[in-house]
Order: C-alpha cells, then sequence, then structure tokens
C-alpha cells in the first residue's frame, strides 16, 4: 500500500529534521465561512497538517476553550453536513492534510462506513476518534485504511503499558500523544514524565509521535525536539476564534492574528 498524505508528510518532514506543526480548528466557530478562511490561511503559512473539530454535545477530554467553541458553533445549527459540504468547497489537494476530530457517535449515527467514505471524498486524510471503543477499534482501523487513510490513536500518561500496545495496532499515520492527564487547554510547562513516556512509545512504534494539550508557545518546541516528531495546538488558536463572537474581532483580523502566530509555530517546528 503506497504511503498515506499524512505518512508522506511526516516523512518528508523526517528527511529535513523538522518536527511537524498541526493546529486545531473547530468547524463551524463562529461560521463555516470562517472556518474556510481559517484554513486556507493557515495552508498559506505552511502548517503541516490541520486538525479539524467537529462540534459535538458531549466532547471527550476537551477543556473549556474547545467545550466552549462547539457550543457556539452547535447553538448556530452546524451540521455534519455542512462541515463535509464546506472542507469539499476548498482545494483540499493544496492544503496540508486534513485531520477530523470527531466523536464514535456521530460515525456511529451515520454509519462508519457511510461517514468516513463521505470524509474523504471532500478530502480528509485522516481521523482522531477519542472515544473510539477497544472493540470497535480494529474493525474502524480496516474500514478507514481500506480508504487509503489513516486512523490516529491517542494515547495518555495514564494509559497502561499493555492498553497502550493495543492501541498502536490499529493506529495509523501518527500517535497523538497526550502531554498530559486531564482535557486539553495552554499550560505554563510540560510534565518531566512525558519524557520519558515518549522514549517507552519509541521503543514500542516506528508511527510518528505527535504531543497534544498544553502545547502552545515556541520555547515549548525545543524540549520536544529530540523525543517527538510534531506538535498540535488547540485551545491557544480557538481562543483567538472566540474573540469574533464576543465582538472584540473581526473575521480577518482573527485569521490574521492566527495566521501570524501558526508562523512562530512553523518556524519553531522547522528549525
Amino acid at each position: 500500500m503506497p504511503d498515506t498524505r499524512i505518512a508522506a508528510t511526516f516523512t518528508a518532514l523526517k528527511q529535513s529534521g523538522h518536527l511537524a506543526f498541526m493546529p486545531f480548528v473547530t468547524a463551524g466557530d463562529p461560521d463555516m465561512d470562517a472556518t474556510l478562511a481559517l484554513i486556507r490561511e493557515l495552508g498559506r503559512r505552511e502548517v503541516d497538517l490541520i486538525e479539524v473539530g467537529f462540534p459535538y454535545s458531549d466532547p471527550i477530554a476537551d477543556g473549556p476553550v474547545i467545550q466552549a467553541s462547539y457550543t457556539r458553533a452547535l447553538e448556530n445549527r452546524l451540521q455534519v453536513d455542512d462541515i463535509f459540504d464546506g472542507v469539499d468547497s476548498l482545494p483540499t489537494d493544496e492544503l496540508p492534510p486534513l485531520v477530523a476530530m470527531v466523536s464514535f457517535a456521530l460515525l456511529f449515527r451515520r454509519g462508519v462506513e457511510a461517514f468516513v467514505s463521505r470524509a474523504v471524498e471532500v478530502g480528509f486524510s485522516g481521523f482522531i476518534i477519542p472515544d473510539l471503543p477497544a472493540d470497535e477499534a480494529a474493525d474502524v482501523a480496516d474500514i478507514v485504511q481500506g480508504q487509503g487513510v489513516d486512523l490516529i490513536q491517542l494515547i495518555s500518561p495514564t494509559t497502561p503499558n499493555e492498553r497502550a500496545k493495543k492501541i498502536l495496532a490499529a493506529a495509523s499515520g501518527f500517535v497523538y500523544c497526550i502531554s498530559v492527564a486531564g482535557t486539553t487547554g495552554v499550560r505554563d510547562e510540560l510534565p518531566p514524565e512525558l519524557i520519558g513516556q515518549l522514549s517507552w512509545l519509541r521503543s514500542q512504534t516506528d508511527l510518528p509521535l505527535a504531543v497534544g494539550f498544553g502545547i502552545s508557545r515556541p520555547e515549548q518546541v525545543d524540549i520536544l525536539r529530540d523525543v517527538a516528531d510534531g506538535v498540535i495546538v488547540g485551545s491557544a488558536i480557538v481562543r483567538q476564534v472566540e474573540a469574533i463572537s464576543a465582538g472584540e474581532a473581526t473575521v480577518e483580523d482573527a485569521v490574521a492574528s492566527i495566521g501570524e502566530y501558526a508562523a512562530t509555530m512553523v518556524a519553531a517546528t522547522h528549525k
């Protein structure tokens, strides 16, 4: 099977000695037009991948900033098809790989095969399903990977080693390494035990390791440079989008500000 877009991205970055930078955006916050403008701007700033959150009424692990963004989108009556139609309008072949962060409940409601097929058709390159039941993981992985895209799995600091090995068996693309126990959000420092966990994971898999939850500043990248392959930033970006709904920024200003922030993170990861 040929490399997926995500695998090819990480391979190219590794050959260049760079880490991946993957920002997170909430689809439909404050509306899909703003989301699409932001995705285009992030592509222009040459981020490596873009994680797109599908709002859900009972999000798993997401902190208050991202939960609030989901609430705003859902209060505006955002539907899954609105996300698919919006992404379908983008030139996804010219953009970094898009990764859907989506609750298993949304896939189950539509039918896993139908959801995955439609998502791939509009341009998604991978899936992160934080509440994927363990007994469903292998079947979902077969469906996702059968479409030529990736199922990215999450591993937290509290995941037992034996459980982590089973998770890795159903993973492809990269491993989403949660840097801290608890919910997402910006933190002042990364826990020292994270380095040990990443070293252990490196001994168990050849998949790239991307660290998320609590990453927000360029200087945090340096301590991960020798132990991880990428960094994921969510709350620091979503908080800037929140300013639109609060009447504190226009869509154009927020998108430009996030673009400038993304450029600093790209510079840090691509040293």
